[in-house]
């Protein structure tokens, strides 16, 4: 009989010869092995989706092993003093409208119907929905503004929640982005590139600064549909992709209702002790495989089911809100007893800041408001505004702001012209790249301050703008890392979250 052994390379070795039934028999022995080390080298080349960080081309790109912290993050990292452990990002998906909400323009009141300069214009390009119209008439806001707080920070009626707790954001009036259409725009934000494919800043950071919490992932994502418009912009998984990363650093999606994570349930019949069995098996062979192909993502396949295990236990007692209080249910309206809307989304974010949940990400479709914008964005600021601003008193309230970042914001903005007719009670607002409002607030933010200013028209920066990138490198350094040395090499590009221009942390809307 042939007695064979498999050396530490993979090669199958003919290790003892009582007997060689043929040449042929021989040579395919050797042919099977030199496929089974070709395909080997093929997954470690680079052709796997999960080899692809590593060995196209990843010197810096930190690659972890069993034997290391797979919870921790970058060895170098924070670069300095964070002021926030943690973010909530509550992205307003579909572009809300800052003329309406933020940035208010009493002058418009004055020109309304009339049309845009070109002065004001300066031969902007517009989107293919009002390319073609023959009238840009100005639409002045049908909503009331008032000024709040000690600050006197001007805010729309359409949200006294947020008004009430205005004295703890930081307003940015003078965002401005690269992108004039949704999907770009919704992914220039994510990535840091209009094109799809880069890292989200979740997974940046994850991949950065790791977990604090290891039975919990370090990246969560909560969706939810307004009811400003039903049929808003899409969401697509790749939003809040790892990109070239390892996929260990990808956002996990919680879905509403009886599975937040889908297959995380034991199936029929099977009971925590056969499931631990059958992980500690599929575990031992998973590091077979890993000691032939060293390709990282079977590191991540082991980490992944081992995280799965300890969520079985963590979610349901996450998601399950009926030990909360009364008192704070109320404050975050009644939308909070529906599973899936953007209130119990609010409330279970401030759950997962208790966890220690690095990086909690909301997406809120509806904001799209081309036609009927005073009756669609008056309902998706019904959805939002009493849970955002719950969120915030919450997590103050329970000393959790100091060292929480809350941003709230969308792609984009809106223009001051009417997209459509333009009537005394009705009008929409297309896409505008140009200026538009954003908020944060917590950690290392100065509380109760306006930043940036546009023209009369909302439509043009005139004092401090802030680029996409510029957001980025903000929301970066709180968390203690300098936006330009978090990067990897990737196809001969030090790739970055913030791109490879010039750009800086807002250092004035810090503390």
């Amino acid at each position: 009989m042939k007695q064979s052994a498999k050396s530490e390379n993979g090669f199958t070795a003919l290790t003892h010869y009582p007997e060689l039934p043929s040449w042929n028999y021989a040579v395919n022995v050797i042919d099977h092995a030199l496929q089974a080390n070709r395909r080997a080298f093929i997954r470690q080349s680079g052709l796997s989706l999960g080899a692809i960080a590593l060995q196209a081309l990843a010197p810096g790109l930190r690659q972890p092993t069993l034997a290391e912290d797979m919870t921790g993050g970058l060895p170098n990292l924070p670069h300095h003093q964070p002021t926030a452990k943690r973010v909530i990002y509550l992205f307003q998906s579909g572009a809300p409208s800052q003329i309406e909400l933020f940035d208010h323009k009493p002058r418009l009141q004055e020109m309304k119907k009339q049309e845009l300069p070109d002065s004001i214009r300066m031969g902007q390009r517009l989107t293919g929905m009002t390319a073609g119209q023959k009238k840009l008439p100005i639409a002045p806001s049908i909503f009331k503004f008032s000024q709040y707080g000690q600050s006197g920070t001007w805010v729309s009626d359409l949200l006294p929640h947020t008004a009430n707790v205005i004295d703890d954001l930081t307003v940015i009036r003078s965002m401005y982005t690269e992108a004039i259409n949704h999907d770009p725009a919704i992914t220039f934000f994510q990535t840091g590139s209009q094109l799809a494919g880069r890292p989200s800043i979740g997974a940046w950071v994850s991949y950065g600064l790791g977990t604090m919490n290891r039975d919990l992932p370090t990246y969560i994502v909560l969706n939810s549909r307004g009811t400003g418009r039903a049929a808003g912009q899409p969401l697509y998984d790749r939003l809040w992709g790892s990109g070239v990363l390892p996929s260990r650093y990808q956002g996990v999606k919680l879905r509403s209702g009886n599975q937040p994570v889908l297959y995380l349930t034991n199936p029929a019949g099977c009971g925590s002790k056969a499931r631990r069995q059958m992980l500690d098996d599929i575990r031992a062979l998973n590091l077979e495989k890993h000691a032939v192909t060293h390709d990282p993502e079977t590191l991540t396949r082991i980490e992944q089911y081992e995280l799965a295990f300890r969520m079985q236990t963590t979610v349901p007692e996450l998601t399950d809100i009926s030990n909360e209080p009364k008192h704070v249910l109320e404050m975050y309206g009644p939308d909070v007893h529906q599973p899936g809307t953007y209130a119990r989304n609010c409330l279970l974010a401030r759950r997962l800041i208790e966890k220690d949940v690095r990086f909690i990400q909301l997406f809120h479709i509806g904001w799209d408001q081309h036609d009927n914008l005073p009756d669609h964005l008056s309902k998706q600021c019904r959805d939002t505004d009493q849970a955002s601003a719950a969120l915030i008193h919450d997590l103050k309230q329970r000393g959790l702001l100091e060292d929480t970042l809350v941003v709230w914001g969308g792609e984009f903005g809106r223009t001051v012209y009417s997209q459509g007719q333009l009537t005394d009670t009705n009008y929409g607002r297309d896409h505008h790249p140009r200026c538009f409002s954003v908020w944060l607030a917590g950690g290392g933010v100065k509380p109760g301050t306006v930043y940036g200013q546009t023209d009369d028209f909302s439509y043009n920066i005139v004092e401090n703008p802030v680029h996409v990138h510029d957001l980025h490198a903000t929301i970066l350094h709180c968390l203690g890392i300098d936006h330009r040395r978090l990067s990897v090499m990737y196809q001969g590009l030090d790739l970055k979250l913030t791109g490879v221009e010039e750009h800086h942390p807002v250092h004035e809307v810090l503390i």
